[in-house]
């Protein structure tokens, strides 16, 4: 049972620690879409005992399904709402524009 817990707790840990390391080993890989998907995956695949325990505990699949929906609606929420509020820019970048322009620079030759 304490063991279940640690590695619970290693699992749900796993995305926030890696996402630092992200730098390390390639953007490509632990951001972006790519990086959500693969961790949805990884978060899938870790609650698969959890999921089998459930159905046999409660003798049904209403309860593996429940926390399927738990599941998503979380890592959903904090995906596409909280990470992207946590690492967008405060001000929006504005475009560079010139006030004048000089015509005579580029005539010149």
């Amino acid at each position: 049972m304490g063991v279940t817990g640690v590695l619970g707790g290693l699992m749900g840990l796993a995305p926030h620690v890696l996402h630092h390391v992200g730098p390390l080993v390639g953007t490509a890989l632990v951001a972006g879409a790519g990086g959500t998907a693969l961790f949805g995956l990884l978060g899938l695949a870790a609650s698969v005992p959890m999921l089998v325990r459930l159905k046999r505990r409660f003798a049904s699949w209403w309860a593996p399904v429940v926390a399927l929906l738990v599941f998503a609606a979380m890592f959903g929420i904090s995906s596409f709402v909280i990470g992207p509020r946590i690492s967008a820019a405060t001000d929006p970048a504005e475009p560079a524009v010139s006030e004048t322009v000089d015509h005579g620079v580029h005539h010149d030759s």
